[in-house]
């Protein structure tokens, strides 16, 4: 008798789906090349990610989807939050976007590189699977660079507002970005003809400063209701410049270097960054805030 009634429980366990506490508890990395290149196939899942038994807790009732930046994939950008995360009791999903149809391998491995509209369609469809699977109604959004940018399309533009309700951005482009943006010299140059889309990666263009995608994102303001926005942003990030660019009036921003000077992280680091992952953590519990360790932080590889 006993031992049917173990059969059953294990039965019920199977068809209910994991909860998102599980017991195993996964290794994470906080150094983001050294884990992209030696530990991130593209096409696999990065570890905890896309587990669609996974169930959320009352604890963390709402799935969080991790969307990468340009040249990224769901592999080799969430090597550390991918674990990091489930190791915390969240259900933690992440897809790869903006990949070209019929792309092989190497270049599928890139996305991001398509139409930022295109993208958040893609992002949408993600999200829906996600709520479907999961049984949430709303799920929390964690975005690396376009990552951080993309989101937003989807939910001021495509009807994704109602299902969000944290959106955590590291490294964020609010403002666009003004490195290499050439276009106001080319406008002046060959006129219209300068908004042309660049050749392999047409989202590059648009995360411009002044490119017509930023003002049309910009228009109205880029906050949607019912979304709590935390931006988490480096002094030494190379590729969104200036990095005030990821500070936007109406929510949260937090420069990493306030909370620990020790802290070197760049553009990419900060996506295995120790001290930012407490912080994106504080962002999506915020009734249970943890004190930010400050170890130091090298740029590119971080630290132990």
């Amino acid at each position: 008798m006993r031992r049917l009634t173990l059969v059953c429980l294990a039965l019920s366990y199977l068809l209910a789906g994991a909860p998102a506490s599980g017991a195993e508890h996964l290794p994470v990395p906080y150094q983001f090349l050294p884990s992209a290149v030696l530990g991130g196939a593209p096409d696999a899942d990065a570890p905890g990610t896309n587990d669609w038994r996974c169930r959320p807790t009352a604890a963390h009732p709402r799935p969080v989807v991790l969307v990468h930046g340009t040249a990224g994939n769901r592999s080799t950008n969430w090597q550390t939050y991918g674990p990091l995360l489930r190791n915390n009791g969240y259900c933690v999903f992440a897809l790869t976007y903006g990949v070209a149809p019929g792309t092989s391998y190497p270049l599928s491995a890139l996305g991001g590189m398509n139409d930022i509209a295109g993208s958040a369609a893609e992002l949408g469809a993600f999200v829906d699977k996600v709520l479907a699977a999961t049984g949430a109604r709303r799920v929390d959004i964690v975005g690396h660079s376009q990552g951080t940018l993309m989101p937003d399309y989807y939910a001021k533009f495509l009807g994704g507002g109602p299902k969000i309700r944290h959106y955590v951005s590291l490294a964020p482009l609010w403002h666009g970005t003004g490195l290499g943006d050439i276009r106001p010299l080319l406008r002046n140059a060959f006129g219209p003809a300068a908004d042309q889309p660049m050749p392999f990666c047409a989202a590059c263009d648009q995360m411009a400063t002044s490119s017509a995608f930023m003002a049309r994102m910009r228009s109205g303001g880029v906050a949607v209701k019912g979304i709590r926005y935390t931006n988490i942003v480096t002094r030494y990030d190379e590729l969104v410049r200036p990095y005030s660019s990821g500070i936007q009036r109406g929510m949260r921003n937090i420069v990493l270097q306030d909370r620990c000077p020790l802290d070197l992280t760049e553009h990419f680091e900060i996506a295995a960054d120790r001290n930012a992952s407490v912080l994106v953590l504080n962002a999506l519990d915020p009734a249970h805030p943890r004190p930010v360790p400050c170890v130091p932080v090298l740029p590119f590889v971080g630290g132990a």
